[in-house]
């Protein structure tokens, strides 16, 4: 119970410091944010919880997948702020966009040769 609370603090220490520093600096939070920390500690409390090299290539590999289309989000978004659309719907466009392209990605993956 405690390493969930522990695990569930830092992530929550992680996004608190990243909306601190963006009010500020908003590129040095964006610079913060854009580190692989959820990755990095995602696979530190995986392998801590099943040391198994193979499992931890198989989520490495998927992440690595699956960063690709969630790029355009960071496209979308800003777009949709500077032309008129609020902060709300641009957020929910560029989050339906994300998942419309995991989706193709996990179907062209599986056409390729990547399990996702």
């Amino acid at each position: 119970m405690w390493y969930l609370v522990l695990k569930a603090a830092l992530s929550g220490v992680i996004i608190a410091i990243v909306s601190e520093v963006s009010r500020r600096f908003p590129g040095l939070g964006a610079l913060i944010a854009s580190l692989p920390l959820v990755s990095i500690l995602g696979m530190i409390w995986l392998w801590r919880d099943r040391p198994d090299a193979a499992n931890m290539a198989a989520h490495s590999s998927a992440t690595f997948w699956f960063v690709i289309p969630s790029l355009p989000m960071f496209l979308v978004i800003p777009w949709l702020l500077r032309n008129g659309t609020g902060f709300w719907p641009a957020l929910l466009a560029g989050c339906l966009l994300t998942v419309v392209l995991y989706a193709l990605a996990v179907w062209a993956g599986a056409r390729i040769g990547v399990q996702l």
